[in-house]
């Protein structure tokens, strides 16, 4: 399998204040994610993590999904606007969007997303709540391709957590987010590198059936 040496091309799409941005941003300039950032994108105008893109000299664009008909005419204007900057990769970052299964076969195998929970436990919202009501011993997040269905693509990498007593949902995804931040970096860091490649519809990584999500160790 060959291994990248160039730098990956990357678009993020954001839709609020981009704490998993800030991380990837932050390793891409310390050298130690190979990717080039060629833009972030967000369909909302006042998204802090536009200004996070812009105190790092990326370029931004916002793309709002208010005045469109339907969702399939804004994926369409969206798909537009990426692939103006060629992207190798996709990345949801806080992308607060149901998207488009026309979106999601257009950028098949090159979509990542990051999701507060251990998938495919708790797959859509309010996922800490819900992990402190079910009793769950352990949470966390997961880094997945996307797909057609919803928070259900091959889970990639993973990062656990233990559920304290008196956790409530806010101390719950304080501890998750942490992990999120060295969670999401690690998967895109793969991609860079090359380690990532597709046998049908099985994923691989370094050459090997990824038959379940990797562990993030503390």
């Amino acid at each position: 399998m060959p291994v990248r040496t160039d730098k990956l091309p990357v678009v993020i799409l954001i839709s609020g204040r981009g704490s998993n941005l800030q991380a990837i941003l932050d390793q891409a300039a310390g050298g130690t994610l190979p990717i080039e950032i060629r833009a972030v994108i967000s369909n909302v105008p006042g998204a802090y993590g536009l200004e996070r893109a812009r105190q790092a000299g990326i370029e931004t664009q916002v793309l709002s999904h208010k005045g469109f008909a339907d969702r399939e005419a804004y994926d369409r204007a969206l798909i537009e606007l990426i692939d103006g900057y060629a992207p190798g990769l996709v990345v949801l970052a806080g992308f607060m969007r149901i998207l488009t299964p026309a979106f999601v076969r257009h950028y098949a195998r090159r979509l990542l997303n990051i999701h507060p929970s251990l998938l495919p436990r708790h797959r859509g919202l309010n996922t800490h709540a819900r992990a402190l009501e079910e009793g769950d011993a352990e949470h966390g997040a997961s880094v997945h391709l996307v797909t057609e269905e919803l928070d259900g693509g091959p889970v990639l990498i993973q990062a656990r957590v233990p559920v304290h007593p008196g956790d409530d949902p806010d101390t719950l995804a304080a501890r998750v987010l942490e992990q999120e931040h060295r969670l999401y970096p690690e998967a895109i860091r793969w991609f860079a590198a090359g380690r990532i490649d597709f046998d049908d519809e099985q994923v691989h990584l370094d050459g090997r059936p990824l038959t379940e999500p990797v562990q993030l160790q503390p």
